[in-house]
């Protein structure tokens, strides 16, 4: 096995030519190359060290680091899937036209819009965890949040033409979600 180079090794690749090391991880190297930009390489490809950074370097990059704490936050949030937009809408526009013409109308990306309405459930479902597991709240209370919150979800039922599978709407009193 090779030694492991540091941040900021020099290379020369056969392909992809001159270049540096600008992330390790524990079976790729991120390199910056001159003329090629940025390229992942194995670490056990083949390639001639121009000059090996002394640095110590950690088998976790911090991309690695970052992944995992994004899937720790996302599985103890509350949030449990990808929802994705209707594929008719995907890089689309909404505008907003004030009555008043002399006024100047405002663009959002659809996408934009999208992922603040998905937000809004996520958290509206956390909510309703917190209110059904709450050991403070007497029955009666319980049952009137919920109330609320299931006509919130009858008042987002309009964006529903928004998502990509039905499974995903939104529902509201009179349907089970």
């Amino acid at each position: 096995m090779k030694q492991i180079l540091g941040i900021g090794s020099r290379i020369n690749h056969s392909t992809y030519g001159k270049g540096v090391i600008t992330n390790v991880t524990a079976k790729m190297y991120w390199v910056t190359f001159i003329e090629n930009g940025l390229e992942t390489i194995d670490i056990d490809d083949e390639f001639e060290v121009i000059e090996a950074a002394e640095d110590e370097v950690d088998s976790v990059s911090f991309y690695e680091v970052e992944r995992s704490l994004r899937e720790i936050l996302k599985k103890w949030n509350g949030i449990s899937e990808i929802v994705p937009i209707a594929d008719k809408w995907k890089g689309g526009t909404m505008v907003l036209q004030p009555a008043d013409s002399n006024l100047s109308s405002k663009e959002i990306p659809i996408d934009t819009f999208f992922h603040k309405i998905v937000m809004l459930r996520d958290r509206l479902r956390v909510m309703e965890q917190k209110i059904n597991s709450s050991k403070e709240l007497d029955e009666s209370l319980k049952i009137d949040l919920q109330q609320y919150i299931t006509r919130c979800y009858g008042s987002l039922t309009t964006f529903n033409v928004l998502f990509k599978s039905n499974s995903q709407n939104f529902k509201g009193e009179g349907a089970s979600k």
